[in-house]
């Protein structure tokens, strides 16, 4: 008997007579690899991604709010190309100010000593400490030696 607005019922699709997948689970198992010892580090499973705001990762509103601020000075007290950061002392004084290798503006590597123009911006995630954006070297300092970004030295 036919009740009205029932649909008919398929078969359940794992039915005794339904083909089997062409593709068995120990197909689906990468093929075993050569073991690769690496020396073991002591920070292995304490790696974090990186803290540090660099251009790239720096909000498009944090940009738009350092590009509008005042102009500052300062000389720079350290600079490592190998780590990528440095600090600027502040010409009117304060705490040294953190500056990221990707806020560099200019061909020049700046040493210590170089006179330097830079606007501020603040650091997430409590926004409690700023670091330089916009940095140029306006005075390079007299009778150093200054290395390009593409690794030619120059005599000041």
């Amino acid at each position: 008997r036919h009740i009205q607005g029932s649909r008919p019922v398929t078969p359940p699709l794992t039915s005794a007579g339904s083909p089997r997948s062409p593709v068995s689970p120990e197909s689906l198992q990468p093929p075993a690899c050569r073991h690769r010892d690496r020396s073991p580090s002591p920070m292995r499973g304490y790696l974090i991604p990186s803290p540090l705001p660099t251009r790239r990762n720096r909000t498009c509103s944090a940009t738009a709010r350092a590009s509008e601020g005042p102009v500052f000075t300062g000389v720079c007290k350290y600079f490592s190309r190998s780590k990528g950061h440095g600090f600027i002392t502040p010409s009117d004084g304060g705490s040294d100010i953190f500056v990221h290798i990707s806020d560099i503006e200019g061909e020049y590597v700046p040493v210590e000593g170089d006179e330097m123009s830079y606007k501020i911006c603040s650091i997430p995630p409590k926004h409690e400490k700023v670091q330089a954006v916009e940095v140029t070297i306006t005075h390079l300092k007299p009778g150093t030696k200054h290395e390009t970004w593409a690794g030619h030295v120059v005599s000041s």
